[in-house]
């Protein structure tokens, strides 16, 4: 029973990612899902069974904004519906998780802002990569000054599983996702941001797409792919099959990153690598820092502040423990500080304004790389918007 002291939620788009949404519902506490949205009666369904007979349904999300029960809102919808989601839940007077990246354009972007600030309500997005074990542990060292003045932020990532998780769907298909660049860098960009203390003001890139269009077998238009990820034996990438119909972005991709307060960042993805993991590395006036593995009890951060010749272990070494749930706690992590947010118990982490920038600096690199490399600046935000959500 649903009582009008309860935080009440709703999930446009409740299969897939939108199972981040059980963490925020705690009848203990005070927080519950009561309505769920999406196209496939099956993960309706799989809702009823996990949040009870009297949640309701349904595959028009306008419906769900409707209900006066639901005061916040989890839009984890594919990417390219974001911005339809997200403004419209806003619209409707609702607080709202936005799962990364906000939009796939910077107007995109911009209009979703603008429309939280009209109608003064919240809005979170979902970089949960800032609340992952080894990201605070190398943001807390840069804080304390163990390597002096950040100059240089560089992260390389291997995606092995990428032929699987976003060649077989509509990943692959520039009209619904602008890159992979931006879809996938969007986590990277935004940490590397963090770290570093600063937005992308210009950017040059480069990248092609090199493996995935060779592939003849794919599935029909209008079928779904098989976007499975622990495929292990889907190797190698070139024996891939099932592909999706249309691709035509890049699987190889880089960009070098020119932040507002001179610090100079590169960011590089491939997607057929034979492992999966990424690699940050912090290079400041008086030390360097680099992880070694990203999942928690594989992971390694490691501090070099002392000149010398090779040492492949650092002067210091942080190992990340193992941590419950998904990627490493950041989900229930980044779910809890989400409720607080909207009970007004908190600051957030991540900012809209941080999670627009990032969306900002992977459109104008996928422009860029497309474009013969020309570099490109980032357009600004609205200064008036800007103070709004970090003033």
């Amino acid at each position: 029973m649903h009582t009008s002291s309860e935080l009440g939620i709703g999930v446009i788009g409740a299969g897939g990612r939108g199972w981040l949404s059980e963490h925020a519902h705690q009848p203990k506490n005070g927080v519950r899902i009561v309505a769920a949205c999406d196209l496939q009666e099956k993960e309706l369904s799989a809702c009823r069974d996990k949040y009870g007979r009297d949640l309701f349904v349904t595959a028009d999300y306008r419906r769900l904004l409707e209900r006066p029960d639901v005061q916040a809102v989890f839009v984890t919808t594919p990417d390219f519906l974001h911005e339809e989601h997200a403004v419209a839940a806003l619209s409707a007077g609702k607080h709202v998780y936005l799962e990364k990246p906000m939009a796939i354009t910077i107007e995109g972007c911009d209009r979703i802002l603008r429309t939280a600030a009209r109608h003064n309500v919240k809005l979170y997005v979902g970089h949960n990569m800032r609340h992952m074990a080894f990201v605070q542990r190398l943001k807390a060292l840069i804080d304390s000054g163990a390597i002096g003045e950040v100059r240089a932020g560089w992260c390389r990532h291997f995606v092995a599983y990428g032929g699987d998780a976003y060649f077989k769907d509509w990943h692959a298909e520039r009209a619904r996702t602008t890159s992979l660049l931006l879809q996938k860098g969007a986590h990277d960009i935004d940490v590397l941001h963090w770290l570093c203390g600063g937005y992308t003001r210009r950017v040059t890139a480069m990248g092609n797409l090199t493996v995935y269009n060779r592939i003849p077998d794919r599935h029909a238009p209008g079928q779904p792919g098989d976007a499975t990820t622990d495929h292990l034996e889907n190797w190698p990438p070139l024996s891939q099959k099932g592909m999706n119909p249309v691709i035509d972005v890049e699987d190889l991709s880089m960009v070098l990153m020119e932040l507002g307060n001179g610090v100079l960042c590169s960011y590089q993805q491939c997607h057929y690598t034979p492992d999966v993991w990424r690699n940050y590395t912090i290079i400041g006036t008086e030390g360097r820092l680099e992880n070694l593995g990203d999942s928690p009890n594989s992971c390694v951060v490691r501090l070099w502040n002392r000149r010398t010749y090779y040492n492949p272990y650092g002067d210091e070494q942080t190992f990340i423990p193992r941590e419950r749930g998904s990627h490493g706690g950041a989900d229930g992590r980044i779910v809890d500080e989400f409720i607080r947010y909207v009970r007004g118990q908190c600051r957030p982490t991540t900012s809209p304004v941080a999670a627009r920038y990032c969306v900002a600096a992977g459109c104008q690199a996928t422009a860029s790389l497309r474009h013969g490399s020309t570099p490109l600046d980032i357009p600004p935000l609205d200064p008036q918007l800007a103070q709004y959500f970090e003033g």
